[in-house]
């Protein structure tokens, strides 16, 4: 047998390279699955491992209902930190902990924030709608209920409780920042090369909590509707509440009928003078309002009889459009003085989103009346009054009794200077249609944050407004978006996002670039369907 070619050579050493990495893979996922069941040894009386166990290339649930993700093989573990009694029917104490840990770790962590009041815990996977979820990108992905389990996300009886009221408010993040830190550490013999959270509504105020008390955990933050005001958006909830009460039709035994306030048809109305005076302010009318802050909408333009309203049926009874731009123009004090932020108007108003938070249905009350009434009695005033009626709280002088949560829980902080300082990247979106949380109240925070330039804080934070969006998704929007990408290319690529290309199923084939406030999306020329006809100004 002759000696082989240089070629013959070469490609006999490729071949076993192959199969080296062919042997490898089984070889790291056996390491992987024998290192997390490894992790069940951890389990004392303050730290009990819940499971720890290997999970092949599967579909999980994400999102909406019915959504499906395709995550990699992966170790699942959970634990409980600190778990103890609880004197509230259905309500366990103790911070629950989901960590999963990829076979093909990228080296990164992402929190996943939770939502609602917490109280639930919820695959870790990293969901982003329309895109790969973080644990099929690499991440290791972790989340938490927040120091309490309850019946539901909306279950607010743990307000009761002293250290639930901390754990949600704050602790819980803090904890469990830290032990999954640790065991990254463990797991994979090396921390974390990047740390990253990412959440919305209640995981946008983790989010933005975690820039402002743990500043120097996370390399980089995205919030999505925070409500990071929380005491004040539920006071909302009780000024929007008390407005709609006042107008409402009475039943034969005078109770306030809240779903006649307002039909449909009227709300769809509005929603269309909406479009007609202000979707073309962009320069194209395509049901979609970029300029929002040129629009200068007034309900009273609807009213029955007045020039260019609609006709019987569609138009509105004078005390109609002062509701409405009340709860628009949110909660203030009896002179006049805000306490919250405004609204835009946008098309949300004729959805169902806005329907179910302040006007409910025949066999279902808002949500104005129940899960802020709920959440005003038991956790944002203090001492928790569990009789309290919504319906009598006072603008003027009940205010005070909010502070003591406000202070262990909004996350209004402006002050980022170590978070920025080390290279910390911050980015914040909010739908204009959002049915509960205010525009107005998200601008005027961003509007005063530090550090800043003459541009304001573009350098390390960035918001961007999503016309049309209802409650982190949904509505006549382009609500699919990749932030987390976005967040990883400013970290680790310094590459500040300019716009963020949105699409969604409201608009299908349409693309529409996201710009970061306070430019606008502004129609140039070229293909209406296409992001690179529009420019930010």
């Amino acid at each position: 047998m002759g000696v082989p070619s240089r070629i013959a050579l070469r490609a006999l050493l490729a071949c076993l390279a192959l199969s080296s990495v062919a042997l490898a893979a089984p070889a790291q996922a056996a390491a992987g699955r024998k290192a997390c069941e490894d992790l069940r040894e951890l389990s004392t009386p303050g730290f009990e491992v819940q499971a720890a166990e290997w999970v092949a290339a599967s579909r999980l649930p994400a999102g909406a209902p019915g959504v499906e993700v395709d995550v990699p093989e992966h170790c699942l573990f959970r634990v409980v930190v600190g778990a103890r009694p609880s004197p509230i029917e259905d309500v366990r104490f103790g911070t629950s902990i989901e960590l999963r840990l990829p076979a093909a770790w990228n080296g990164r962590l992402l929190f996943q924030g939770g939502g609602g009041l917490d109280g639930v815990l919820n695959p870790a996977i990293g969901a982003v709608a329309g895109h790969p979820p973080a644990l099929a990108r690499g991440f290791a992905v972790v989340s938490t209920d927040s120091g309490h389990r309850g019946r539901s996300a909306v279950d607010v009886r743990f307000g009761a409780d002293q250290q639930a009221r901390l754990d949600f408010a704050y602790q819980a993040v803090e904890r469990t920042t830290h032990e999954a830190k640790s065991l990254l550490a463990r797991y994979y013999g090396r921390k974390p090369d990047r740390a990253y959270f990412m959440g919305c509504s209640t995981g946008g105020r983790e989010a933005m909590l975690a820039a402002q008390r743990l500043p120097l955990e996370f390399d980089g933050v995205v919030a999505g509707n925070p409500s990071f005001n929380l005491t004040r958006i539920v006071v909302n909830q009780a000024f929007s509440l008390q407005a709609i009460t006042r107008i409402a039709p009475r039943d034969a035994a005078g109770t306030p009928q809240l779903s006649q306030t307002f039909t449909d048809t009227q709300l769809k109305a509005v929603a269309t003078a909406v479009l007609q005076q202000c979707d073309a302010l962009d320069g194209l009318r395509d049901g979609m309002i970029n300029d929002y802050r040129a629009c200068h909408f007034n309900p009273r333009s609807q009213v029955c009889g007045t020039k260019g309203a609609p006709g019987p049926g569609e138009c509105l009874a004078p005390a109609q459009a002062d509701a409405l731009r009340t709860v628009f123009g949110g909660a203030r004090t009896s002179r006049g003085e805000p306490l919250y932020g405004d609204f835009a108007y946008d098309t949300g108003i004729a959805g169902p989103a806005w329907r179910g938070m302040h006007l409910g249905s025949a066999t279902s009350p808002p949500a104005n009346a129940t899960l802020g009434r709920d959440a005003l009695r038991h956790y944002v005033l203090t001492p928790a009054a569990p009789e309290f009626d919504p319906l009598r709280f006072d603008f003027d002088h009940d205010l005070v009794r909010t502070a003591e949560t406000a202070a262990i829980n909004d996350a209004v902080a402006s002050l980022h200077d170590a978070f920025a300082g080390h290279g910390g990247k911050l980015i914040l979106y909010h739908g204009l249609a959002d049915q509960a949380l205010s525009t107005g109240a998200l601008t005027a925070w961003y509007d005063r944050v530090t550090p800043r330039t003459a541009d304001g804080p573009q350098q390390w934070a960035r918001l961007f407004l999503v016309p049309g969006m209802t409650h982190c998704g949904g509505g006549q929007a382009t609500d699919e978006f990749d932030m987390l990408a976005a967040i990883q290319a400013w970290v680790e690529n310094g590459q500040a996002p300019d716009h963020v290309t949105a699409r969604g199923r409201a608009f299908p084939g349409v693309t529409r670039p996201l710009c970061p406030y306070p430019q606008v999306a502004r129609y140039v020329d070229g293909d209406v369907n296409e992001e690179r006809s529009f420019q930010c100004r």
